[in-house]
């Protein structure tokens, strides 16, 4: 499989810790990730966004590892937050859990279905 970032500079506006397209190809694989919060194995979520954010990684690593997969096949992220302060957590969390690595990204405000849930993130990976 290859993956090819595409972040033209000219007639759009740039890009800081993202890409605007990630070209696949020869995947065989495709994996759709479910909206993931950060909870512990007990259902709980954590106690503060920095351990929500650190709880939704550790959660999307064990996923991406039941299908035989790791945060290098990550090709797209979106995350909904509760808040927009949240950004720019959110944003360094990614950032570290995918080891810099630039992905389309889209982080969106929303209404959690639970008030404690405060980031929810689902991912696209191809292998």
């Amino acid at each position: 499989m290859e993956i090819e970032a595409h972040d033209p500079t000219e007639g759009v506006y740039p890009t800081d810790n993202w890409v605007h397209a990630m070209e696949v190809r020869g995947a065989e694989r495709l994996l759709f990730v479910s909206g993931t919060m950060g909870l512990n194995a007990d259902g709980s979520p954590g106690a503060s966004l920095d351990e929500q954010l650190e709880l939704v990684w550790v959660n999307i690593r064990a996923i991406l590892a039941s299908a035989g997969m790791t945060l290098e096949h990550v090709v797209r992220v979106t995350s909904y937050l509760r808040d927009v302060s949240y950004a720019s957590a959110n944003a360094a969390a990614r950032v570290h859990a995918l080891g810099g690595r630039a992905v389309p990204t889209t982080a969106i405000v929303v209404q959690t279905l639970d008030s404690d849930w405060l980031v929810e993130i689902e991912v696209i990976a191809a292998a």
